[in-house]
């Protein structure tokens, strides 16, 4: 009898290992996640608008959802590991790009992006921001070998002259002059952001959706609780109010933990590209919770450019799954 062929275990019971799996299929279920974290993520430039508003600054509330969110990922790696155990691609080096990716991903994506919205609206930051998928297919062949496809720029355009069309009130508002920093800071928090799709996809694959982000998360809130200790006094924790208290929670728990889960799992389905198409609805959902949460006012102008936004979606969807 010939000696048996040994089999790997995957590390992550999310980590597919199937050949069926390799078949052609639409992956609604990475479209859905991608959108459920866009949607959560949209809610983190309104709640730090709402925290400014309680006389919290920067790095305190950066520090705060870091340092609210931190037992959650430990709770949830320390879960995973007992599960399934310590995978056999977790060595040293692994695991250093793993905390490299979430400081750059995590900690200095959202800081830049923090210190942005202290200048600037939050749908401006949206605007903004979302020039990550370009940087995405961009960097992504430029350096990481992936297909360019001329028609995901066209459904890239759509998109955003949609979202130009939704803040351009915000935009003459505003002024590009007042709001150079903030916007400089934003753009560079959108780089960062696309860089760190483009490295957490392989590391996924080799860790899983879970453990990845976990320690990603844990390098993003060490980077940010070390920021604090350096340029601020602890005493400053005395001093928020209730309200400061409760949006630094709803912060860490909706628009951090529980985006970040969905963002992995996402990226474990689709493409880096697919899932940064899909991620342009989260302006649309700023401006939805900038009319309800901050008083801001809906126009038509406002509903065209979500049309085209959306559209722009659709069509870069349908354009990966026939890829």
């Amino acid at each position: 009898m010939p000696p048996s062929t040994p089999t790997a275990t995957p590390a992550d019971p999310e980590i597919v290992t199937d050949a069926r799996s390799l078949k052609p299929r639409i992956p609604w279920d990475g479209y859905a996640l991608a959108a459920a974290g866009a949607i959560l993520f949209s809610a983190k430039g309104i709640l730090i608008k709402l925290a400014y508003a309680e006389n919290v600054d920067t790095e305190t509330l950066l520090a705060l959802r870091m340092g609210l969110a931190l037992p959650v990922y430990v709770a949830i790696g320390a879960l995973a590991l007992a599960r399934s155990g310590r995978p056999a691609a977790l060595d040293a080096r692994t695991a250093a790009a793993a905390l490299a990716v979430g400081l750059l991903g995590y900690w200095f994506a959202s800081y830049t992006d923090f210190l942005g919205l202290a200048y600037i609206s939050a749908p401006f930051e949206r605007l903004i921001l979302f020039t990550y998928p370009l940087f995405t297919v961009l960097l992504g062949a430029a350096f990481f070998r992936q297909p360019f496809r001329p028609g995901a720029l066209a459904a890239f355009g759509l998109s955003y002259a949609g979202l130009a069309l939704v803040f351009l009130k915000d935009m003459e508002a505003e002024g590009l002059e007042a709001t150079r920093a903030g916007a400089l800071l934003v753009l560079a928090s959108a780089l960062a952001f696309a860089l760190y799709q483009l490295f957490a996809k392989g590391l996924i694959a080799r860790l899983g959706p879970k453990l990845f982000t976990c320690l990603a998360m844990l390098a993003a809130a060490a980077g940010a609780l070390v920021q604090f200790l350096i340029v601020r006094d602890l005493s400053a924790l005395g001093g928020l109010s209730p309200r400061a208290w409760a949006l630094a929670a709803a912060l860490a728990l909706f628009a951090t933990v529980l985006p970040s889960f969905l963002l992995s799992a996402a990226l474990h389905r689709i493409s880096a590209q697919a899932n940064a198409a899909i991620g342009t609805v989260s302006p649309i959902a700023t401006l939805a919770l900038a009319v309800l949460f901050l008083g801001e006012r809906a126009t038509p102008m406002d509903l065209a450019g979500a049309a085209l936004v959306l559209a722009g979606v659709g069509w870069f969807t349908l354009s990966d799954r026939r890829r």
